[in-house]
């Protein structure tokens, strides 16, 4: 390998070519730390040997030496190419470039040049875009500045008339590359310049801000793309060599360059950089969509460009001026222009829970939250109160039971601090490096990727709330010295309490956290044909849903961790260590416990057998609100003489009042011995939008159960009149008959699925259709979940036979389509 001049060699004092070349060697030999000082003082010790160079070649008028690509920007790295252009409006004698160019050559600096009219350099331009982005930081060097000058203005010209044909090129080029160097925040020897966020990423932002399109968030983008850039002169300087791959065996040595204390501390401050590259892509390449579609005639036309990140903007809740289509998503979130953003009512500084209800609804819709909406966010919502209310506990289930859809979401969250805000033992494993091969991911983003592979296992396990929260936080421990496992377990602990989990369930987290690793490391070290295996395992998981709830953990974190982690041979293993230990676990099963009914349940039966009509009562929920807000939720008892199709019906009315719900229960009470009186009682919350006055929703009912008010053509024409709302993938539902051990007085059938409007008036329906009895039913919206379970009885008051227990089961799993 050729190396440039030696500050050693002799050098003629008089002679200013030589002392400019000189210095430049100097700076290039010197040991101290590079950073954007140095960059910027051999940027100009360069120029002042280019300049040197052109003059001494006798260059004549119309001639000028232009920088362009990132010796353009004014910096060098201390092994970057020289990226020149001799700019000429007419012949140039032959020799004139071979003056300037056989000089750097001889010094050892590697060299891209051309010589070209401004002309010839516009055609090229036009041709190539990677060209064109050069020429977009071209810098005058020495010669006719006017010539430097007449480039720069044609070529911004030329930039901006054709961006909109050529953005989208751009954006494919930056596709490319990521699919071949991966995204730099992930990589344990990641490409500083090509990965995603990257700096080739950062050219690519002040592309489009120089087209005036759009613009990338700024706030902290100067400071990642300046820290990468010192990464990379420090490789350079240890190395020796023009590399922008950060090695594994070079990482001490850089790190010790820059000061930091250890290879884990640079490849986590390089993933931090990264990820601001990166989150300033995705929100201005959103900017460059919306607008490239407005121009397109496809969404409302945009009145002022290339300022899409100030003022009153997108998702500050400002009445944009012009027709907007706005749709509801959830109190206090509508869909515009492809994202989620705050309703111009909505009013964060008094509505803690309004960032997990956003970033849900966006998720859930398979949107993402805008950036100004994500910014007024972090800046005018307050800590959540501890512990959690419940709405903000369902939020986050149900933002994690997204899968996919989550990710973008989540990184949104971060990307403004929000996330540290709800678990503040995130920081410590945010960007974290797992030195392992079989590991794909940083800490933060392998427990985020072990809630998507749980989110398509929801179907499998009673409680997919538990579920969700143990694949976010199961390594959480790994920003803690000692076994992760065990720092997990105590943190979790408190993460449990604090998001308002029970006792039981924390137990039962700080029990998935504590031995996420037992099953998959007994199986494979263990002989699965000793009683003492099995013993081993139900040990520590007492009941056949805590295995279940390990067994799906067990997956998704193996699935998550990358290929290697997990394989058929070894999910044969686990799944045969777990099938012995449910059957040492299996035992008869029974009813949830149900407490005794409240006063005022007994008064509502008591009124309806008497009466013969229903009786509701109805009060309004303010739990874990600010003093003054709207009321979140109602809780909700209705008592009525025994009758067919009871459930379905009243569960239409509340879906036609837009009213989820989060739980019910129904049950027999018979209060003055007249005959039985079915209870239910729910707690539902409103979807967006305010309460249903109680008289309405009280008549409503009345309507419903007399047949004067047809709630399923109503619920029909309502959503055919409805815009089709964007989905994301869900499992299917399962609907399963239960084992006959589950009750010995009733046939228990199980339902587990995506909640939607609508859902539970759906099963009711089928049921009734089906011409069965609900003697009991206990349903749960666990986040976006719903996991019901009916008791079922003939007319005679018997459990199913197995053939009718299969129709039924059929016939519902029929309207769930």
């Amino acid at each position: 390998m050729t190396t440039e001049t030696s500050p050693s060699d002799p050098v003629d004092p008089s002679d200013p070519v030589g002392c400019a070349a000189a210095a430049r060697a100097a700076l290039l030999a010197a040991p101290g730390p590079g950073g954007r000082p140095r960059r910027r003082a051999l940027a100009r010790l360069t120029d002042d040997w280019l300049a040197g160079l052109l003059a001494a070649a006798g260059a004549p008028p119309g001639v000028a030496l232009v920088a362009v690509g990132g010796y353009g920007r004014g910096e060098l790295s201390p092994r970057s190419d020289l990226d020149v252009l001799l700019l000429h409006d007419g012949p140039v004698a032959g020799e004139l470039p071979e003056r300037i160019w056989y000089p750097v050559w001889d010094s050892g600096a590697r060299l891209d040049h051309a010589v070209r009219t401004v002309a010839e350099a516009r055609a090229v331009a036009a041709a190539d875009l990677k060209a064109q982005l050069g020429l977009l930081d071209a810098r005058h060097l020495a010669g006719d500045r006017a010539l430097t000058d007449a480039l720069r203005a044609a070529v911004l010209t030329d930039w901006r008339a054709s961006a909109p044909a050529r953005l989208p090129e751009l954006r494919e080029l930056g596709r490319e590359r990521a699919e071949r160097q991966g995204e730099l925040s992930f990589l344990l020897e990641p490409d500083l310049k090509e990965a995603r966020g990257g700096l080739r990423d950062v050219v690519a932002l002040d592309a489009i801000a120089a087209s005036w399109l759009a613009d990338a968030p700024r706030d902290g983008l100067d400071d990642a793309a300046r820290w990468l850039a010192d990464v990379r002169d420090a490789l350079h300087l240890v190395t020796g060599r023009a590399t922008d791959r950060l090695g594994l065996q070079d990482q001490d040595q850089v790190a010790e360059r820059l000061g930091v204390l250890d290879a884990d501390t640079l490849l986590r401050r390089v993933y931090e950089a990264a990820r601001t590259v990166a989150y300033a892509g995705d929100v201005t390449w959103r900017a460059v969509d919306r607008v490239l579609a407005a121009r397109g005639g496809r969404g409302r036309r945009v009145r002022r460009l290339g300022i899409p990140f100030a003022g009153t903007g997108r998702g500050s809740g400002a009445v944009a001026r012009g027709a907007v289509e706005r749709r509801p998503l959830a109190e206090g979130v509508v869909e515009q222009d492809g994202e989620a953003v705050l309703a111009q009512g909505a009013r964060p500084a008094a509505d803690p829970v309004l960032p997990l209800r956003a970033a849900a609804a966006a998720a859930q819709n398979g949107l993402t939250v805008s950036y100004a909406t994500v910014r007024r966010l972090a800046a005018e919502c307050r800590p959540l109160p501890v512990p959690w209310p419940d709405e903000a506990r369902e939020q986050l289930v149900t933002l994690l039971g997204a899968g996919e859809s989550a990710v973008p979401v989540w990184e949104a969250l971060e990307a403004e601090g929000l996330v540290r805000r709800l678990i503040p033992d995130w920081e410590r494993v945010r960007c974290r490096p797992q030195r392992n091969a079989v590991h794909r991911w940083t800490v933060d983003r392998h427990l985020v990727e072990t809630a998507v592979r749980a989110a398509a296992m929801t179907r499998r396990v009673a409680r997919p709330d538990l579920l969700l929260v143990a694949a976010l936080l199961h390594d959480i421990g790994k920003g803690w010295p000692g076994d992760h496992s065990e720092a997990g377990e105590v943190i979790v602990r408190d993460l449990g309490a604090r998001m308002g989990f029970g006792p039981e369930d924390t137990e039962t987290l700080a029990v998935l956290v504590r031995h996420h690793l037992m099953l998959v490391d007994t199986a494979t070290r263990r002989d699965p044909d000793d009683p003492a295996t099995v013993e081993a395992v139900t040990k520590v998981v007492a009941t056949l849903p805590e295995l279940e709830l390990l067994h799906a953990l067990t997956e998704a974190d193996a699935l998550a961790t990358g290929p290697a982690a997990w394989s058929g041979w070894r999910a044969s293993l686990v799944e045969g260590l777990v099938a012995r230990a449910a059957d040492r676990l299996a035992g008869a099963g029974t009813p949830p416990a149900e407490g005794a009914p409240t006063a005022e349940q007994e008064r509502l039966a008591v009124e309806a057998a008497r009466t013969g009509q229903p009786a509701l009562s109805l009060r309004a929920r303010s739990e874990g609100a600010e003093p003054g807000a709207e009321p979140m939720g109602v809780e909700l008892n209705l008592a009525v003489p025994d009758r067919p199709g009871l459930l379905g019906t009243a569960a239409g009315v509340l879906a036609l009042h837009r009213l989820a719900v989060r739980s019910a229960g129904l049950r027999e009470l018979d209060p003055v011995g007249a005959g039985p009186v079915l209870l239910l009682s729910w707690r539902v919350a409103a979807e967006y939008g305010e309460l249903p006055e109680a008289a309405r929703l009280r008549a409503d009912l009345r309507r419903a159960l007399d047949g004067s008010l047809d709630v399923t053509r109503r619920l029909a024409e309502r959503d055919a009149a409805a815009p089709r709302r964007r989905g994301i993938p869900t499992p299917p539902p399962l609907v399963a008959v239960a084992p006959a051990v589950a009750s010995a007085t009733a046939t228990v059938l199980e339902v587990r699925a995506h909640d939607a409007p609508g859902l539970l008036h759906r099963i009711g329906r089928a049921l009734d259709g089906a011409g069965v009895r609900v003697r009991t039913a206990h349903v749960s919206t666990l986040g976006a979940e719903a996991v019901d379970s009916f008791y079922l009885t003939d007319g005679a008051g018997r459990p199913l036979t197995a053939r009718r227990a299969g129709e039924v089961a059929a016939a519902v799993r029929a309207a769930l389509g």
